[in-house]
């Protein structure tokens, strides 16, 4: 059902967000296997980016066979899909160790792959009202579809790849993830960071939703979405109402 106003009033700091994203996941009891991290722009309170969980009954592995895979969003409310690097955790990070490099970062990832982030919400006017309203609704997390594996992730400078994204055959965003802050791997330093500050244990396994490298593009229920990451690597997604 879409929400028209915010039900309650709006987080006036990201720590009130994260308390109301914190007392959401206990009402909602669903096990979490990942994490998505966007983009705060302008920053709030120095901070660039924000998290939201991703549940394991939202998490859809592409077949690989070129058929799109079914993603649900809420019919009258925010939906979009992103072209994502995705970040699996081979190592759960230390959870009293506050503070990464980029290579210790880099270290407790195992695997990387193409995907489709899907932003869906009940309430319609999620983005406009800025970053704690979308912290507080699970960071407006509704599905994430995991595509091909990236080989040889590591040596592969991932971050200059040229990534697509078409709706219904029409060329909607392109860029590479060298314009995304401190790029896919920086989203996992500052996830393990933001966890460990909040008391939340990240397991092998787990996926990480990098951030959307062309955009955060609207969909509608009966769009398919195409990626394509470096021109070979590609998956799809059909939009359905839940």
């Amino acid at each position: 059902m879409a929400i028209v106003h915010y039900p309650g009033t709006i987080p006036a700091a990201l720590a009130e967000a994260y308390a109301v994203q914190d007392r959401a996941l206990a009402l909602d009891g669903r096990r979490v296997a990942g994490w998505k991290v966007g983009k705060i722009d302008p920053p709030i309170e120095g901070v660039n980016r924000l998290a939201g969980p991703i549940f394991a009954d939202q998490i859809v592995t592409a077949t690989g066979a070129g058929t799109p895979v079914a993603m649900p969003v809420f019919r009258g409310g925010f939906a979009a899909a992103e072209a994502e690097f995705l970040l699996r955790v081979g190592t759960a990070p230390d959870p009293a160790k506050l503070h990464y490099t980029m290579e210790e970062a880099i270290d407790l990832i195992d695997a990387v792959h193409a995907g489709i982030e899907i932003a869906s919400s009940p309430f319609s006017g999620i983005n406009a009202l800025g970053a704690t309203v979308t912290i507080s609704d699970y960071g407006n997390n509704n599905g994430l579809v995991i595509g091909p594996a990236i080989d040889n992730w590591r040596d592969a400078n991932i971050t200059d790849w040229p990534v697509e994204l078409t709706i219904d055959g029409a060329p909607i965003g392109a860029a590479t993830a060298a314009t995304m802050l401190d790029g896919p791997f920086g989203a996992a330093r500052f996830l393990f960071e933001l966890l460990a500050a909040r008391g939340i244990a990240l397991q092998p396994g787990d996926w990480i939703s990098s951030g959307a490298v062309t955009g955060v593009h609207l969909v509608s229920v009966g769009a398919r979405v195409d990626v394509r990451f470096d021109n070979r690597l590609a998956t799809a997604c059909t939009i359905v109402a839940r």
